[in-house]
């Protein structure tokens, strides 16, 4: 994966859209349309797409700075976060182990603003722990899991196949799998003979029918601030599946 996930800039960005408030992404003194708001809090929302009741182990795959891998611990025991960056991962380990972490939110050209993100309500430290890896090289005694959740991560792998090979013996038999990606397809993450062959939803179908029942799909927006003005508003096709 591109080095760009290990820079100050997007560690910001990142923090901001895991852990920033509604007014430190869109000040409440400017108006902003609807479908900007509604795609706040994103990591929260793609792990509440799991089943009521409690579990004992969830997986975050591509976990970036750790939100989700926290919402995930509401419901879980334990839960482990993984992501290729080492930067997101210090990051979701100091917010694990400190509750809060100092950033500062680019504004415009020099300008910052301190933001703090904080470890949400609610949560134990040693319920988590995060550690930086491969997702397409997961370590063989990593385990199965009753939850696993990979959020906007398959698009930016080198060979996304690898890690839906491997998802059949991560999630128990009878656990859930909670898949989301903006099929943002690139070369400078994804080579073009990598892939899929036709639209993203069914080449995800076709490569986990074997494996999984398909519960349920839609579509949830997410929004990146880059700057006081220029913003990135996306959808991200979310897949629910039940491990057969």
């Amino acid at each position: 994966m591109s080095s760009i996930y290990e820079s100050e800039k997007l560690l910001a960005e990142y923090l901001l859209l895991h852990y920033g408030t509604p007014e430190e992404i869109l000040p409440p003194d400017l108006t902003w349309p609807a479908g900007m708001r509604e795609a706040l809090d994103f990591p929260c929302r793609t792990a509440a797409h799991f089943s009521p009741g409690r579990v004992a182990r969830g997986l975050d795959l591509g976990c970036g700075v750790g939100r989700a891998t926290f919402e995930m611990a509401r419901s879980c025991d334990t839960v482990t976060g993984i992501d290729l960056s080492q930067s997101f991962i210090t990051a979701a380990e100091a917010l694990r182990t400190e509750a809060s972490l100092v950033y500062q939110r680019i504004d415009e050209g020099w300008l910052r603003t301190t933001l703090t993100a904080r470890r949400p309500a609610g949560i134990r430290a040693d319920q988590l722990r995060f550690c930086q890896g491969d997702v397409m090289n997961l370590p063989a005694d990593l385990g199965s899991f009753e939850r696993v959740h990979a959020a906007n991560l398959l698009c930016r792998l080198p060979d996304p196949q690898r890690l839906l090979d491997r998802l059949p013996a991560l999630v128990q038999p009878g656990g859930q799998l909670v898949l989301a990606t903006p099929g943002t397809w690139l070369e400078e993450f994804t080579p073009p003979a990598k892939w899929p062959p036709a639209a993203t939803f069914a080449w995800l179908t076709a490569a986990l029918d074997a494996g999984f029942l398909l519960e349920r799909h839609l579509e949830e927006p997410f929004l990146m601030r880059e700057t006081a003005r220029k913003f990135q508003w996306s959808r991200s096709l979310v897949t629910v599946w039940r491990r057969r």
